[in-house]
């Protein structure tokens, strides 16, 4: 039995473990999202009608792309349940003691377990990264019309790069109109300024990409000790800068694919644009909460292997509280990142390395 134990990947006992394990994951996502898609409605259920959101878009604009976002996003507290509930179960009916005397080891009985996560932690990644960015386009558009405006309809003091050596800064810019106020365009050549141009106000062109007119502007070219002024009511001109540069909805990091997410964390670096730590958090967070399906795997069969007194009942007591504060966890030092000096790579790994830590000593007292 050891033998053949040994050499095969997987056996019959395996599938039948990942069948239990992703059976009872699924339904635990079935039953909780359930639950919250009506809470969630009753919630929003006055705004919809005040807003007259037809049936066709609550449904399948708002909660066809609803129900994968929490799922995915609460995802590490499902695997949590999963494991704890039905190895509990295995526990109280002596199976895991059935397989342990047929020879199997702890470190063996892990193997089904840790393939299961994988599965859960690739699909997770996956959805994370490419899918569900694309539906929270769709859900978060649909909430801006029909619950509550998520898009800023002004800014101010915005400053970015345009082009190599060239800063724009605008004071105000009104969305509805496309119009900037105070806008001042400064261009360095050798870290030396050698045009400064101000205008009371630029509208951008909707017509034509990166078109933009200046109005009541003036220029002052620089050339050594010698400088030449240039006035006028209005000009045309072209600057790679859009509205949308710096007029943002709120959550505006969830519409973006992982791809997407790295090109536009690059690009406002360069430009010198200073909003980028959401956008970093929620790019390193899609990975860091796919690895934390192996490390709550591994944290919920080492609490739930052993027959212990207090039952089910007890381990999912534990594996709840665990699995909130992990989530708790998270979000706390996500908003370090934000608020402070903290790296946001940091900020997002540290809850994995800190209960990576905790999975290890779980693992060293369970049966072996």
């Amino acid at each position: 039995m050891k033998k053949l134990v040994g050499d095969k990947f997987l056996m019959r006992l395996d599938f039948y473990i990942m069948k239990k394990f992703l059976g009872t994951y699924f339904f635990a996502i079935a039953l909780i999202l359930s639950i919250a898609v009506v809470f969630d409605y009753n919630e929003k259920m006055d705004n919809f009608m005040d807003h007259n959101a037809p049936w066709k878009a609550i449904v399948f604009d708002y909660y066809v792309n609803f129900i994968p976002y929490f799922g995915n996003l609460f995802s590490p507290l499902f695997v949590f349940i999963a494991v704890i509930f039905f190895t509990s179960k295995l526990a109280e009916n002596s199976e895991i003691v059935a397989m342990f005397a047929s020879g199997m080891s702890f470190k063996r009985m892990l193997r089904p377990y840790m393939v299961s996560a994988a599965i859960i932690a690739l699909s997770t990644f996956v959805l994370g990264s490419y899918i569900i960015p694309n539906g929270s386009v769709t859900r978060i558009n649909f909430e801006d019309k029909y619950y509550k405006k998520r898009k800023s309809s002004t800014a101010r003091n915005i400053q970015l790069e345009v082009d190599t050596g060239v800063i724009a800064y605008i004071e105000r810019f009104e969305d509805f109109t496309k119009t900037g106020y105070r806008f001042s365009l400064d261009k360095f050549k050798d870290k030396q300024l050698v045009s400064h141009l101000t205008a009371k106000s630029i509208k951008y062109d909707t017509a034509q990409v990166h078109r933009w007119t200046v109005k009541d502007y003036m220029i002052r070219n620089i050339d050594g000790m010698r400088e030449s002024i240039t006035k006028g009511e209005k000009l045309d001109t072209t600057l790679h800068m859009e509205p949308e540069d710096f007029i943002m909805m709120k959550n505006q990091h969830e519409m973006m694919t992982s791809p997407q997410l790295s090109q536009y964390i690059d690009r406002q670096k360069q430009r010198g644009f200073g909003n980028t730590k959401e956008f970093e958090i929620e790019y390193h967070k899609r990975i860091a909460m796919s690895f934390a399906s192996f490390i709550l795997t591994l944290i919920g069969v080492s609490l739930s292997s052993k027959k212990t007194k207090g039952g089910m009942g007890l381990h999912l007591g534990i594996g709840l509280g665990l699995s909130f504060s992990y989530i708790l966890f998270q979000t706390v030092s996500s908003t370090f990142a934000v608020n402070g000096n903290m790296p946001a790579i940091v900020a997002v790994w540290i809850p994995n390395i800190l209960y990576a830590g905790i999975a290890w000593y779980l693992y060293k007292k369970a049966p072996q």
